[in-house]
C-alpha cells in the first residue's frame, strides 16, 4: 500500500509538471495533510515553487529533494536557500494542483549570503558519542554530560524570552511535565535526567533560569531540579553544543531580544551515545518518555 501511494504521488507530480500555473486550489474534504520539515534548496518565485530537501514524511514518503508548489504570496520574501521550514503538505488528487504546501513557518533563517547549507559531520547522529560539554545550572553548579554516565538523558534548547507557544514554551512545558511525572515513578526517577540549554547566555543567567523553571514546575511544586535542569554556558561553548546537536539559531534582525531558531531534542543513552533526535515540536511527552526508557534499558541488555 505504501509503495502504491508513493507511485500515485509521483504520477501526480509528473502530470502537474505538464500543466500551467492555476489559481490557488481549495482542498476538498477528502484531502490528506502531512507535516513537512525541510530546508529550502532553491526557489522559483515566478512559478511559485520551491525545491526542498525534506525529512521523512511520516505515513507518506521517505526523505528526498523535490519541488513543491506554494500558492501564498506573502512567504516569498522569506523563502531563500538555506532557510528551514515547517509546513503542511496537502495532497488532493481532485484539485487542479494535486499537492501543495500551506501554513508555512520559518523555523531557522539562512545566514546572510548563504546559498545552501552543507551537511556537517559534527552534527549529532545516532550512535555518536556526546562530547563532554561543561554547563552551569540554575543553582550555579557546574556539571558536564559525563556526569550523566549511567543514566539516560534528554537535551533540548530554549531561551527564556521566547514568545512562541510551539517553540521554547512547548519544550519547557514538555520537559517540566515529564519531570513531575518521573518524580512519582521510583523505578525511573533515578535513571533519567532532562537538560534544557539556553542559547541566550547574555540574558539567561542561572538566577533567571531558576525562576523560569519554577514557573513551569508550578506554584505548589518543591524547588527540585534533580531530574530537570536548566543550564547555560558562555556563548562560544553554547555554539559548540548547538552545532553538535544540529540546532540553528541567530538573533532576529528585526528584534534583537528574540531569536530565529530551529528545534532539536536529543536522547542520550547511559553510555553517552545519541539514540534519538527529535526535529521540531511534533513529539509528545509520552514519546520522549518511551525513548528515555528504551535508552535506559539498553544499558542493561
Amino acid at each position: 500500500m505504501r509503495i502504491l501511494v508513493v507511485l500515485v504521488f509521483w504520477f501526480l507530480l509528473l502530470m502537474t509538471a505538464c500543466t500551467s500555473p492555476s489559481a490557488p486550489p481549495q482542498a476538498s474534504p477528502n484531502a490528506k495533510r502531512y507535516t513537512l520539515n525541510g530546508k529550502i534548496v532553491s526557489v522559483d518565485k515566478a512559478a511559485k515553487k520551491a525545491k526542498i530537501d525534506h525529512d521523512r514524511i511520516e505515513g507518506f514518503m521517505d526523505r528526498m529533494t523535490m519541488e513543491f508548489p506554494i500558492h501564498s504570496d506573502h512567504v516569498w520574501t522569506e523563502l531563500t536557500p538555506g532557510v528551514e521550514i515547517k509546513a503542511d503538505l496537502v495532497v488532493d488528487p481532485t484539485a487542479n494542483d494535486p499537492y501543495w504546501l500551506e501554513n508555512i513557518a520559518i523555523i531557522a533563517g539562512a545566514k546572510p549570503g548563504q546559498q545552501e547549507v552543507a551537511v556537517d559531520d559534527r552534527f549529532a547522529q545516532i550512535g555518536h558519542e556526546v562530547p563532554d560539554f561543561v554547563l552551569t545550572d540554575q543553582d550555579k553548579k557546574k556539571f558536564s554530560f559525563k556526569d550523566y554516565r549511567g543514566k539516560a538523558f534528554a537535551v533540548t534548547f530554549i531561551y527564556a524570552r521566547c514568545p512562541l507557544p510551539d517553540y521554547c514554551i512547548r519544550m519547557s512545558t514538555s520537559f517540566s511535565d515529564l519531570a513531575l511525572e518521573l518524580n512519582k515513578e521510583p523505578d525511573l526517577k533515578d535513571k533519567v535526567r532532562l537538560v534544557s540549554i539556553s542559547f541566550d547566555p547574555e540574558n539567561d543567567t542561572p538566577e533567571k533560569l531558576r525562576s523560569y523553571g519554577l514557573g513551569y514546575l508550578g506554584k505548589d511544586a518543591k524547588p527540585d531540579f534533580t531530574i530537570w535542569r536548566l543550564a547555560v554556558a558562555p556563548d562560544s561553548e553554547v555554539r559548540k553544543i548547538a552545532d553538535f546537536f544540529g540546532l540553528r539559531y541567530e538573533v532576529d534582525p528585526n528584534d534583537k531580544t528574540q531569536f530565529i531558531h530551529s528545534l532539536r531534542t536529543a536522547v542520550v543513552s547511559p553510555d553517552g551515545k545519541v539514540t534519538k533526535i527529535f526535529s521540531g515540536s511534533d513529539w509528545t511527552t509520552a514519546q520522549l518518555r518511551d525513548e528515555l526508557v528504551a535508552a535506559s534499558a539498553s544499558a542493561t541488555n
